[in-house]
């Protein structure tokens, strides 16, 4: 909650006055609601904040899927190699972020790879099954994605169970943490 005193914000945990009397930092979290009114004091809602990977600032849902540009006139927009420009929807953007995600699991481990590439060293059975593993979740979690009907559904995807467990599919641990 915030509040306000003659339309003025409120800071709590700092000391104010009013009408020549100084009011200690803590008398706002202290204080009763009816103590507050009597001097004036109004609470104000907290703003509704709405999670920015799923809706816009005024709470309205983003387009799940990609969409072709258009102009404001509702022309197609080219890219400048005449493809057909499209806005990515959220799913599109939701998977290229899992895809990031799962490149940085992977790119800690490339060396390794490298390694067996140019000397013929073997990689570690650990860590040859971890970026396996990190594939099979990135291509699962992929999948959960795009089994969304609506936005209410993802958002449900990437919350948690009431025991606190995530809904979607986690990636696995690093071998060497």
């Amino acid at each position: 909650m915030a509040f306000k005193l003659n339309g003025n914000p409120l800071a709590v945990d700092v000391a104010f006055s009013h009408n020549d009397i100084q009011y200690p930092a803590n008398w706002l979290r202290l204080s009763t609601a009816e103590e507050k009114t009597a001097i004036g004091i109004t609470e104000i809602a907290d703003a509704t904040t709405y999670d920015s990977r799923f809706y816009w600032d005024d709470g309205t849902a983003k387009t799940l899927d990609d969409e072709d540009a258009k102009d404001s006139e509702g022309n197609l927009i080219k890219n400048k190699d005449g493809s057909q420009m499209v806005n990515l929807g959220v799913k599109s953007i939701l998977k290229r972020q899992e895809k990031n995600i799962a490149g940085s699991l992977l790119a800690q481990y490339d060396w390794y790879v490298v390694r067996k590439a140019e000397k013929g060293t073997a990689i570690p059975s650990a860590i040859s099954t971890f970026r396996d593993e990190v594939r099979a979740a990135c291509d699962t979690i992929e999948k959960e994605i795009d089994a969304c009907s609506d936005t209410a559904a993802l958002v449900t995807l990437y919350g948690t169970k009431e025991d606190g467990t995530p809904n979607m599919t986690q990636y696995p641990v690093d071998p060497n943490s």
